[in-house]
């Protein structure tokens, strides 16, 4: 039997494999679409994607959470989450459907009504899926996962390219998402041992719900969180602002979800299975924190470093507003995985109150700064919400952490010496290459150059994080 250990290393690895595949494929994909489509082709999809998210957080209602947290969930719990999500998933398309108009209204932009009920269809396909996906990451089946979400990437974006090419416009990127949740869901059967049965026993649902519902309303306050600059961009400012804003917003979550995607793919069930032992469970969240900060300060810092230089050069100079704003958020993007192991660490000791009463007081927050803030302009709102999220990562830790021993200090102590190397590399870096004129050597230097000068630094500092995970890495060439 594999150790705790063996199976964390393993899900980092096939989380990471899956990740990074699917961000280099979102690379391609990425700056395909970005040359083929206009910023307004953007816009419109960010006006209503946070419905399309708010309604997979209702249709989930927080029960694949819930079968996660569960120590050992039986299969009548896994058939009860699949029937409630079937009907959750009919009942919110309908309603979507006829709220078409309204949500066009809201924008004043008609074309809405259609692109709406065209691009919400995918909430169909994703509800048969989520016991499926929910047993995969229990038993920590990373691997399946992977190849699920790469051949489903793979796919949608090939087709969503194409329709781009042959001028689809925005229509290609709702079609992107919809076959990506088609193909991802069918694999995930397809990769599943569980199969649903007509005998339905709802008695987990009964038994869940108090937890649950806290997190269905956090989840919706997350996703309100997140995409409230659209929200309000779309509302008071022009679909071809939005777009530019979106187009920052998805560069920077690519690399953000290459960090917190490989850290989920482990952290809430390894966390679970531990939480008995509350200080091997602060031993295991420390250890994961140091790993998140090791490769999210230079990822997001460093890509904030060449933002302007890849932006140009991978989407045409008409996407060059979209830079800055993601040298900006760039910021906060590298302390997000660890705000969201802070999150996941609460919901592991049952805090799911807490974590809904964060979530809330943060989107408040958001919301009254932006539209506060709105008539001084984009570039204000932008750095107010990279203001507000770096700060939130201490309100996370304090309610997480309060009544363990992991003090600030420590905190502190398990980030700061990666925080204080990644942006000290990203500003030598800057400095060295400061006189480079040719947009591409200039990009290729600075990349090499921060790689190399990180690693050093790493290496000098002895960090016992660099060395583990190059051991592992090391073991899995040999093994393979």
């Amino acid at each position: 039997m594999e150790s705790l250990k063996e199976k964390t290393a393993k899900g980092l690895f096939w989380g990471g494999m899956n990740n990074g595949v699917q961000q280099l494929l979102g690379l391609i994909f990425g700056i395909i679409l970005g040359r083929l489509l206009n910023p307004s082709d953007y816009g419109l999809i960010a006006m209503i994607t946070i419905f399309s998210l708010i309604a997979t957080a209702l249709q989930n209602s927080g029960f694949s959470t819930a079968l996660v947290n569960e120590k050992e969930p039986k299969d009548s719990d896994y058939n009860a989450v699949f029937w409630f999500n079937i009907f959750m998933g009919g009942v919110i398309y309908l309603t979507l459907f006829f709220s078409a108009p309204l949500i066009a209204d809201y924008y004043d932009e008609p074309r809405l009504v259609a692109l709406c009920r065209y691009a919400f269809i995918g909430l169909l396909f994703s509800c048969s899926g989520v016991a499926q996906a929910a047993y995969l990451y229990k038993n920590l089946r990373a691997q399946q996962l992977a190849k699920a979400s790469i051949t489903a990437t793979i796919l949608s974006s090939s087709v969503a390219a194409v329709m781009a090419w042959q001028g689809f416009s925005y229509w290609s990127l709702a079609t992107q998402t919809n076959l990506f949740i088609l193909i991802s869901t069918l694999l995930r059967w397809h990769y599943s041992d569980w199969r649903p049965t007509l005998k339905v026993d709802f008695t987990f649902i009964r038994k869940a719900f108090p937890f649950s519902v806290k997190i269905l309303i956090s989840d919706v306050l997350t996703q309100v969180n997140n995409n409230v600059m659209n929200m309000l961009l779309g509302r008071y400012f022009s679909a071809h602002d939005t777009g530019n804003y979106n187009q920052a917003y998805q560069w920077n979550n690519k690399c953000t979800s290459l960090i917190q995607g490989m850290v989920k793919q482990v952290d809430q069930t390894v966390l679970v299975s531990v939480r008995d032992d509350r200080e091997r469970q602060l031993a295991v969240l420390r250890k994961m924190v140091r790993f998140a900060a090791f490769i999210s300060f230079p990822l997001l810092l460093g890509f904030g470093l060449v933002a302007k230089e890849f932006i140009v050069l991978a989407i045409g100079e008409k996407w060059l507003i979209s830079a800055q704003y993601l040298q900006w958020i760039c910021v906060c993007g590298a302390v997000l995985p660890i705000s969201t192991l802070m999150a996941d660490f609460l919901i592991s000791r049952g805090k799911s109150g807490t974590f809904m009463g964060c979530t809330l007081a943060l989107g408040l927050l958001q919301i009254v700064a932006m539209l506060t803030l709105y008539p001084y302009g984009i570039a204000t709102m932008v750095k107010t919400y990279v203001v507000l999220n770096l700060f939130w990562l201490f309100v996370w830790f304090f309610f997480a952490c309060k009544d363990t021993s992991y003090t600030l200090l420590l905190m502190l102590k398990d980030i700061m010496p990666f925080a204080l190397a990644a942006a000290g590399v990203m500003f030598a870096t800057g400095y060295i290459t400061s006189n480079i004129g040719n947009l591409v050597l200039l990009l290729i230097s600075r990349c090499i150059l921060a790689a190399v000068l990180y690693y050093a630094v790493m290496r000098l500092a002895g960090a016992q994080i660099l060395k583990e995970t190059t051991d592992f890495m090391m073991n899995k060439i040999k093994k393979q």
